[in-house]
């Protein structure tokens, strides 16, 4: 008998495994690898929504979490996977520097935007009225990360490579059977792939398609991320990520010539150099009517288990929710209501009905 079954192994699935791991919990993880946002992220964690110069939902809170996380498992893999790296807010007017100064001045964001104006000195960005800088930002190597960890949980013989098969699931009261293999708990953390679960698929869950271009660009010569219209992200060997589109008609992971015509459109209006593009890839981002997370106990079944709805920030997010989720499992302490499923709770009966 085991303690647990993880079903998925993005961001969220390795934040619930590595809990459990911590604190000599037994568990196998499954998953067939078909939700590729994790794999297709771009990896910031950054505490502020640089669109309105706003705090991101409990940015502070999470990233307490997050970079202890990320540093114990480069430990504990011998791993590279957090690049501390500034994040630069291009401005495109005087306005937009000014209510920069303003957002600075408030208490909340006054230690993550820097009041000093980043000049402009890379002469392949247009950049007329300079940067911003956020502090304390970084990029998390998600796609080593995701590879690294399904390696290390096939050598400890704990991962299976297989579609989840919700047939295949008995659930008593006492615990869960799932094929040969019988645990106390299961948790969902499969992403878009909830769309398919039959006890959780009454979640509001929408999922938003992202698409990201890989470009080599040897003139630029950058080293911080920027922030415009898209964004830049330095990868090293003169490679850098540029996106994201936001798609929510899509539901698939193929990379589309709109949204690589839309990336490249947006980047041509600050970047001067040449580049070429050389890999886009696409993936459905777990997102949630209410931009909160989908963290909690089944309504009906009381060891399943769901642990989703990141959005695009679940390399802030998923320690974070992963640690209250445990925590609300073996010590019953809350979940913070803002993310707890059970907001939803009606809305699976009237289903039911």
């Amino acid at each position: 008998m085991l303690d647990y079954i993880v079903v998925g192994l993005g961001l969220a699935g390795i934040s619930f495994c590595e809990r459990l791991e911590r604190n000599n919990k037994s568990f196998v993880a499954v998953s067939d690898n078909s939700q590729t946002s994790s794999i297709v992220a771009g990896g910031l964690y950054n505490p502020v929504i640089l669109k309105r110069f706003t705090l991101a939902w409990k940015a502070q809170e999470q990233l307490e979490k997050a970079i202890p996380f990320y540093q114990g498992l480069e430990e504990k893999l011998k791993i590279k996977l957090d690049f501390k790296v500034p994040v630069l807010r291009r401005f495109a007017s005087v306005e937009e520097q000014n209510l920069w100064y303003e957002a600075a001045d408030q208490k909340v964001l006054s230690s993550f935007l820097s009041t000093r104006l980043v000049q402009n000195e890379n002469p392949m960005v247009d950049a007329p009225f300079s940067f911003g800088e956020v502090l304390g930002t970084g990029r998390i190597d998600t796609a080593t990360l995701l590879k690294s960890y399904a390696n290390y949980l096939m050598e400890q013989q704990l991962f299976l490579e297989e579609t989840f098969d919700y047939n295949a699931l008995k659930i008593s009261k006492e615990h869960v059977e799932y094929k040969s293999i019988e645990a106390r708990q299961i948790v969902f953390a499969e992403g878009f792939g909830i769309k398919h679960n039959p006890y959780f698929k009454y979640l509001p869950l929408n999922g938003t398609k992202g698409e990201l271009l890989t470009i080599k660009a040897p003139a630029l010569l950058e080293s911080r991320v920027i922030k415009s219209s898209v964004f830049i992200i330095p990868l090293g060997d003169d490679l850098y990520r540029v996106g994201a589109t936001y798609k929510w008609q899509d539901k698939s992971n193929i990379p589309t010539q709109e949204a690589k015509s839309e990336l490249l459109q947006k980047l041509d209006t600050f970047l001067t150099c040449n580049y070429e593009v050389v890999n886009h890839v696409a993936g459905i981002r777990p997102t949630v009517a209410d931009r909160r997370p989908l963290v909690g106990r089944h309504p009906e079944h009381g060891n399943l288990y769901v642990l989703n709805g990141f959005g695009s920030r679940g390399v802030m997010i998923a320690p974070f929710a992963a640690e209250q989720l445990f925590a609300a499992i073996k010590q019953k302490e809350p979940i913070s209501e803002e993310m707890d499923i059970s907001r939803f709770t009606k809305k699976y009966f009237e289903r039911s009905d």
